[in-house]
């Protein structure tokens, strides 16, 4: 059963001006509103990229966006900043209305947009709880019975009879975070605020909303930039650039879409003049290429492929004593493994390395290398943080498999497999 329905949704913002800019316009407007026709002053506007300069004063921050969330569904939206993730959720908060579309929700909201959102500042944390709870729809009754729990969570005991002026930006999405929770609204809306609250928080909160979507089939829809949050807490993610939905599906697809856009996606870096590289007093870098061991270059790299790092770069030093470090991770930063050379005194001029990655070794997915170089196995004298990318696919047929395997490795073993029989006497 769907919970939130989005059709059509667009929303127009005219750059500079609020409104239309006289009183006798927006009224008009509202009119017009009141008995369902289109907006007379909607203008034909540019799509939101804020990376480019436009003489039209009229931007769509949302355009045609369609979606639908179950009960019981955590949804994750994710995009770069200027994408309309806020703006939707301000519309989905009823902060704003769209300028064209339905949106269609069941149940109590409670929306966290921006830190301490519905709390007076010169009232106490005790009377913000109440304050808060009476604004999301909950009585008095209701409030007295998870106050202490409340409170617990929030961790705030101390200060709960201090005006929250005099909280922390910590505390304050701490108090505002456990209403919201602790309140029981059927649908929560949280934008990243939980990045404002330390790593033993942001954790406690992953695992309440986890709880409240599992056990109480609360509806949660969750922005963030941290891909690993939004990994573990949802099960599905939308994607948003310029305004557009770009994407909706299975969490690790779309993660994976998303940070491909916005990631500069090479299987070689290459620096010609010795000059303007990379480089410093100890070493200057030349070339680093993912070379795949393929029949044809126009193959996809699979599980099945052996691929070469290959690391050129000028030693300056004579003599130096190095050693090389690889490092594959993903996309999302999430480590998966350090390599490192043996030490070799390197004479001065052009050295290369290559590093072999075996085959069945990784897992489908995309991942990018990051070479160290560091000095007597103790000193890192140069991080080279310019990356190269590639991506490893599935070998297999869909028909003989189900789904993706879990995990960033994939080692292949051999297994010792022998029959036994016992019998009965």
């Amino acid at each position: 059963m769907s919970v939130i329905k989005v059709e059509n949704v667009s929303k127009q913002y005219r750059l500079g001006q609020v409104g239309t800019g006289t009183l006798g316009n927006d009224l008009n407007r509202l009119w017009h509103r009141m008995r369902g026709k289109e907006d007379p002053y909607l203008k034909i506007g540019e799509e939101n990229d804020r990376t480019k300069s436009s003489a039209s004063q009229y931007v769509w921050a949302l355009q045609d966006i369609n979606f639908e969330v179950g009960q019981g569904e955590v949804l994750g939206i994710i995009g770069r900043n200027g994408a309309g993730k806020s703006t939707l959720l301000k519309i989905l908060s009823r902060t704003t209305l769209p300028t064209k579309g339905e949106v269609r929700m069941k149940g109590r909201i409670a929306s966290l947009l921006e830190v301490g959102t519905g709390f007076h500042p010169d009232l106490s944390g005790r009377d913000n709880v109440f304050l808060n709870g009476a604004i999301l729809g909950m009585t008095k009754q209701e409030i007295k019975k998870n106050f202490d729990a409340i409170v617990d969570f929030a961790g705030v005991e101390r200060y709960i009879e201090t005006p929250v002026k005099r909280y922390s930006s910590g505390m304050y999405v701490r108090l505002a975070f456990a209403v919201a929770a602790f309140l029981e609204p059927e649908i929560l809306i949280v934008d990243e605020v939980l990045a404002v609250g330390d790593a033993e928080f942001q954790k406690k909160c992953l695992g309440k909303m986890k709880d409240v979507s599992s056990n109480n089939g609360r509806t949660i829809l969750f922005v963030s930039h941290n891909m690993t949050a939004v990994k573990n807490l949802c099960g599905t993610v939308m994607y948003m650039r310029n305004g557009r939905l770009s994407e909706i599906g299975p969490t690790n697809q779309v993660i994976n879409s998303y940070l491909s856009h916005n990631v500069n996606s090479s299987l070689r870096l290459e620096y010609e003049n010795r000059e303007t590289a990379p480089g410093n007093q100890y070493v200057t870098v030349k070339r680093l290429e993912v070379v795949p061991h393929l029949e044809d270059e126009t193959d996809p790299i699979t599980i099945d492929t052996e691929v070469d790092i290959e690391f050129e770069f000028w030693n300056n030093v004579e003599n130096g004593i190095l050693n090389l470090s690889m490092g594959i991770s993903t996309l999302a930063d999430e480590h998966i493994c350090q390599v490192i050379s043996n030490i070799s005194p390197l004479s001065k001029g052009l050295c290369k390395s290559v590093c072999r990655i075996p085959a069945h070794f990784l897992n489908d997915g995309i991942y990018k290398i990051a070479m160290l170089i560091v000095e007597n196995q103790e000193k890192v004298i140069f991080d080279f943080t310019e990356t190269v990318t590639f991506e490893v696919n599935e070998s297999r047929t869909p028909s003989s498999w189900h789904g993706k395997w879990p995990g960033f490795i994939r080692p292949q073993f051999d297994f010792n497999l022998a029959m036994q029989h016992q019998y009965q006497k």
